[in-house]
């Protein structure tokens, strides 16, 4: 038994792994990122493999990669459908969508959950800090709390916008299940 969790955990995680970097990389080319940017070169490297070849089978709809899309959705499912097939009791492949949809919901939400975070740390520590991850915080965070700057004014010059942000995604992540 504990071979069998050893292995699902590994397999578990290098699929969870390369997920995020195509999630990060749909994301990035969502907000228009500087693809010179060294952390964009490194995601375009390890998911054009992937990504590429679905691109001649699937057109993008209008600003969407759906082929990235596709391709996240494939990996959640089979990481999803592996896990399964490894514990204890499989699921059915109703379960295993509705699951693997719910963890890629999830994960988008965290994702923003620490991008947010980190965002108003290095506002508050590393403004002045010339890392290539630092622009593309700001730029991948910057459509979630913009809405929010539309509702809620700084107070005394005090911006709560990710304050409001992170419960609305907090609440989210409970509406789920997760």
């Amino acid at each position: 038994m504990n071979g069998s969790n050893a292995f699902s955990y590994l397999i578990g995680t290098l699929l969870d792994l390369y997920i995020a970097a195509v999630l990060f990389r749909l994301l990035l080319q969502w907000v228009r990122a500087d693809f010179y940017n060294p952390v964009c070169q490194f995601l375009v490297k390890v998911t054009n493999p992937a990504i590429v070849p679905l691109r001649r089978v699937i057109p993008s709809i209008k600003k969407l990669d759906t082929a990235s899309v596709v391709l996240i959705l494939a990996l959640e499912f089979f990481s999803v459908w592996i896990a399964s097939r490894i514990g204890s009791s499989p699921l059915g492949l109703e379960q295993i969508v509705i699951f693997s949809i719910k963890k890629l919901f999830a994960t988008l939400l965290m994702t923003y959950f620490f991008l947010i975070i980190a965002a108003v740390i290095i506002s508050w520590v590393g403004a002045r800090m010339r890392h290539p991850v630092i622009p593309l915080v700001y730029q991948l965070t910057e459509p979630v709390l913009a809405p929010f700057r539309k509702i809620i004014p700084p107070i005394a010059g005090i911006d709560l916008t990710p304050l409001f942000a992170l419960i609305t995604i907090r609440f989210l992540l409970l509406l789920i299940g997760w």
